[in-house]
């Protein structure tokens, strides 16, 4: 009997882990950050991730007044809480538990982030995506989806997959696109011993981050524990399985850019010379 080599998956395995930094922005806001630090500057085309979590008001009460951004793309997750945003453009709009905002900054937007609370748990995520040179002074555009717009795969065992970009190997699509990097963007919720499988394109980054619990990736069985990122070895899939206990994480995977950084602030262009520029317009009111 012959093998099919097309059948034929190389596994992927954890490479390394990191819990971040403590840290605060906007205005006094608490997080961690994971992405964007001395041990992990970036993950190309991710520059940057932040989690945030606390049922403290006054760590996250004053928010994120209005700031400016150019050259790349915020990705906002609630998974508890709710914040409301405005923008330059006369947007606004209202991000709650399971929603996103997948904001396109392109040239230029000055826009805002606030809590639309004043007590109870605020939770979730925000991550950079970095824009090719090509596409860095695009128009700034939105895909924002409410928790009813985010597909979700539910599994024999009771495993739940909210799917906010990408296909899962069962053929449950998310309704974010992003056609050069063809991201994956996946809240997993594994039951205890659950296992979850997942095509992954060879040479695309990836990257996992514990939300709770704690899960063996790949056939190494890796730990990895709470409140950490995992970043993935090169392979074509990665199976991730919740230890004892029920685990939460989120899988992202997208195409690397290959494009030299040039970071200012709020704003990342391919040169020095352009985040100088970018500086400038936003002084002068040219976003």
């Amino acid at each position: 009997m012959t093998t099919n080599k097309q059948d034929h998956k190389t596994p992927r395995e954890l490479l390394h882990n990191t819990a971040g930094m403590p840290a605060s922005d906007g205005d006094g806001v608490k997080m961690t950050r994971i992405i964007g630090t001395n041990q992990l500057n970036m993950l190309d085309p991710f520059l940057l991730l932040d989690a945030f979590e606390s049922d403290q008001p006054q760590d996250y009460i004053g928010g994120f007044p209005d700031h400016p951004h150019r050259g790349f793309e915020t990705v906002t997750y609630m998974l508890a809480g709710r914040m409301r945003h405005k923008d330059s453009m006369g947007n606004e709009g209202v991000i709650a538990a399971h929603g996103v905002q997948w904001m396109t900054a392109g040239k230029g937007i000055v826009h805002s982030e606030m809590p639309e609370q004043e007590s109870g748990l605020l939770k979730g995520f925000q991550l950079w995506v970095n824009l090719p040179a090509k596409d860095k002074m695009c128009q700034p555009a939105y895909q924002e989806f409410i928790a009813q717009d985010i597909a979700m795969e539910v599994q024999q065992d009771g495993s739940e997959v909210r799917v906010v970009a990408g296909t899962t190997d069962s053929g449950t699509s998310g309704p974010v696109e992003r056609e050069d990097i063809k991201p994956i963007f996946m809240d997993v919720t594994l039951a205890a011993n659950g296992e979850f499988t997942q095509q992954i394109k060879a040479g695309d980054n990836a990257f996992i981050y514990v939300i709770e619990g704690r899960v063996l990736v790949g056939d190494q069985a890796s730990s990895l524990p709470a409140k950490q990122l995992g970043i993935l070895s090169d392979g074509d899939q990665v199976t991730i399985t919740a230890a004892s206990h029920s685990a939460r994480f989120l899988l992202v995977a997208a195409t690397p850019i290959n494009e030299s950084v040039a970071r200012g602030g709020p704003f990342v262009m391919n040169t020095k010379e352009q985040v100088l520029q970018a500086f400038d317009d936003f002084k002068h009111n040219r976003f």
